[in-house]
């Protein structure tokens, strides 16, 4: 991979980081035309606080993730654009940051498969040759549920090590 393939990967990573943070802002708060937010105007019943503390652990997840992606990431380009670093040292930080692109990837990927399998909401981690995805489910998987999230994973990243979380 030359240096324009690897920076047209980072500016597409990147805008797709900025359409995300975008996206949550955007969707974060609807407003009612009244002034005040439609979250805060209805009533909290105790299901709203369970769901509320799901989509915010999704919420906070997914934020997590991306944080420490881009702080892994800018860790990996500064790296490569040291004058003072090897050139295996360049090498190895060329190919993690590759990797890490295409795990987020291949994340983001899964997590819009599984969702259009019908849940309400997915997370998936990729660590090596290991995948965890956790859904959003009030009952526990079914073993077709488990099956058509196992093959959703390895139809897009390949990975035959599937663990599966639900969480309501």
């Amino acid at each position: 991979m030359n240096r324009k393939q690897a920076g047209i990967i980072l500016t597409l990573l990147a805008l797709i980081v900025c359409a995300g943070i975008l996206a949550a802002r955007v969707n974060g708060q609807v407003d009612d035309g009244t002034g005040s937010s439609l979250s805060s105007s209805l009533p909290f019943t105790n299901t709203d606080k369970q769901t509320s503390n799901t989509k915010d652990y999704f919420y906070e997840s997914r934020n997590d993730r991306e944080q420490q992606d881009s702080q892994t990431m800018q860790n990996l380009k500064s790296i490569i654009e040291d004058k003072n670093t090897s050139a295996n040292q360049k090498t190895e930080a060329q190919k993690e940051l590759t990797a890490l692109t295409m795990a987020r990837n291949y994340e983001t990927r899964i997590e819009l498969s599984v969702k259009g399998k019908g849940f309400d909401d997915a997370l998936c981690l990729i660590e090596g040759n290991k995948a965890r995805v956790i859904v959003k489910s009030k009952d526990n998987l079914n073993e077709k549920q488990s099956i058509q999230i196992q093959e959703s994973v390895a139809s897009v990243s390949k990975i035959k090590d599937v663990v599966i979380e639900a969480k309501q």
